[in-house]
């Protein structure tokens, strides 16, 4: 890949930084794109929106013989009961104990629906503190949650993959007796595939949004579209606070519906937040596959130039080229030169130590390493640094899914 393949010139990426910079620039292309179907979709209902609002304001404004002024200020002085959780029909507490609970439930998961913010300075310093904390300590319980469950999906996974091994020796009776061997060796190095955790994640997830959805509907009255679509807002940590659960005063099985309410964001956010996660390794498999794509376009380019350049002489920075020189593996593949320029003659000792420098520095490095008595690690792990496993997700399914066995 970039950085690891040909060297086209001294100024080339390494792997990780063209794999970020790529995906900077799809994330910004995926932004633009967004905004243009939104845009779309949504323009022309609120230009007609916009529309029926100052008709009715004019409608309203003549019928009671106010100025648009009074009328305007007064609806301002609404706007500012809404802030404080007021709304014309009859709403729960906001920051009763329970509302309170909801509140803080819905900042350290980091939603944030928006109904209810603190309105006072030593509320909002407050928010500040405990927000850094609470979010930074659920989101280690997000990991937790991965962690665990990824073990699950590939414990279960492999107890099925290992009795169909079982079942696909148990005919012939005279290899009976190598069972185990043959189980143990079925199962070296077997990994769950990504494919089927996405798939187990997306059922679960889906199984979670329907049963919520469904009591959704019967108790909150929304349409059972709304219900999902508050169950995506919600689970994904959006939070726009369009639609939000549990704000009546009152209901049927009041206590029973804020635990079920309770139960059913923290699964979902659990489950959501895994397949983002399981989602994003695909996201960054087809990133190398378009690292691969390019870079072996530029391999080409750089071989075809250099073969027009090798006329009659072989130049120190052509060698170098040529030698596929790779620093973060330790590694570099040998020229078709030996020595000698193609004509037969042999070269000069200034050139051989140009066109060889990087191997020579690779030689001083690992002669340094065994001096000081440090063994010299393998291709793999000497480009690896501090953050080789990944950080945070990523370096809780490394090497734990088929597909992140052999790239980060």
């Amino acid at each position: 890949m970039a950085g690891r393949g040909c060297g086209c010139g001294s100024g080339h990426l390494n792997e990780d930084n063209a794999r970020f910079l790529l995906l900077a620039a799809l994330i910004v292309l995926y932004l633009l794109g967004g905004a243009a179907v939104f845009s779309a979709l949504e323009l022309a209902h609120e230009l007609q929106a916009i529309q029926r609002w100052e008709e009715r304001l004019a409608n309203f404004s003549r019928r009671h013989n106010l100025s648009r002024d009074e009328l305007r200020g007064f609806l301002r002085h609404y706007e500012e009961a809404a802030k404080a959780g007021i709304r014309v029909d009859n709403t729960r507490q906001r920051w009763d104990f329970t509302g309170a609970f909801y509140f803080v439930g819905t900042v350290v998961s980091t939603i944030g629906f928006g109904m209810t913010t603190p309105a006072t300075v030593g509320g909002k310093t407050f928010l500040i503190l405990y927000g850094l904390i609470g979010c930074a300590s659920t989101i280690l319980f997000f990991n937790l949650f991965l962690e665990r469950l990824i073990t699950v999906i590939a414990y279960i996974m492999k107890s099925c993959h290992q009795q169909q091994l079982r079942s696909q020796r148990a005919l012939p009776q005279e290899g009976l007796k190598n069972l185990g061997k043959h189980e143990a060796d079925g199962l070296a190095g077997w990994k769950p595939s990504v494919y089927y955790v996405m798939l187990i994640l997306c059922v679960a997830s889906v199984l979670i949004s329907c049963c919520a959805s469904a009591m959704y509907t019967s108790i909150e009255g929304w349409s059972y579209f709304d219900s999902l679509y508050f169950c995506f807002v919600a689970f994904s940590t959006i939070g726009f606070g369009d639609l939000v659960s549990s704000q009546n005063s009152q209901y049927k099985s009041q206590g029973l519906y804020r635990f079920a309410n309770f139960a059913f964001i923290l699964m979902g956010v659990c489950c959501i937040y895994s397949l983002f996660n399981v989602i994003s390794i695909l996201i960054k498999q087809s990133m190398n596959w378009m690292l691969r794509k390019m870079d072996g376009g530029c391999c080409q380019q750089c071989h075809s130039g250099l073969t027009r350049s090798r006329r009659n002489v072989i130049m120190p920075g052509n060698v170098q080229n040529r030698c596929n020189i790779s620093i973060e593996t330790d590694g570099v593949m040998e020229s078709d030169t030996d020595g000698r320029r193609p004509s037969g003659e042999m070269i000069s000792m200034k050139d051989f130590l140009a066109a060889n420098k990087v191997s020579l520095a690779i030689l001083q490095k690992q002669l340094s390493e065994t001096a000081n008595g440090c063994p010299h690690q393998t291709s793999t792990l000497s480009r690896d640094n501090e953050f080789s496993g990944g950080v945070g997700a990523f370096a809780i399914m490394n090497n734990r899914l088929a597909e992140t066995s052999g790239d980060r």
